[in-house]
């Protein structure tokens, strides 16, 4: 299995778990768990684009914004603020802590499946 293949069916399994979480009814537990699964998914997901660049198109990118401006770029995803906000939200996550915050990225989260959705069907291997 080639390293794409193998962050693909990482990825995939990742949307799939943050999917059944959200698909929960909403407490303390699930909320907390719904963010630790996205921050999962959301790191699979530059990951595979990055793995996808690299192996389709020979561009190699640093960071998770570049990787999706790459992407952009090159027309393997419609620009998409979404993406840039989920990334932002990412970077916020280590402060769940705080209950208001947790809840705001909790309620961010909806959208996220079907972006994650979008970039699988244009990696998949």
């Amino acid at each position: 299995m080639t390293k794409l293949e193998t962050s693909v069916s990482q990825f995939r399994s990742a949307v799939r778990r943050l999917e059944e979480a959200l698909a929960l009814p909403k407490s303390e537990i699930v909320r907390d768990s719904a963010i630790l699964r996205f921050e999962i998914a959301l790191d699979l997901a530059w990951k595979v684009l990055k793995n996808y660049l690299e192996a389709v198109h020979g561009v190699v990118c640093l960071s998770p914004k570049g990787c999706f401006r790459d992407a952009f770029r090159l027309g393997i995803l419609e620009y998409e603020d979404r993406w840039l906000t989920l990334i932002d939200l990412r970077n916020q996550t280590t402060h769940t802590y705080n209950e208001q915050l947790a809840e705001e990225i909790y309620r961010e989260l909806v959208s996220a499946p079907d972006l994650f959705q979008a970039l699988l069907q244009k990696v998949a291997v």
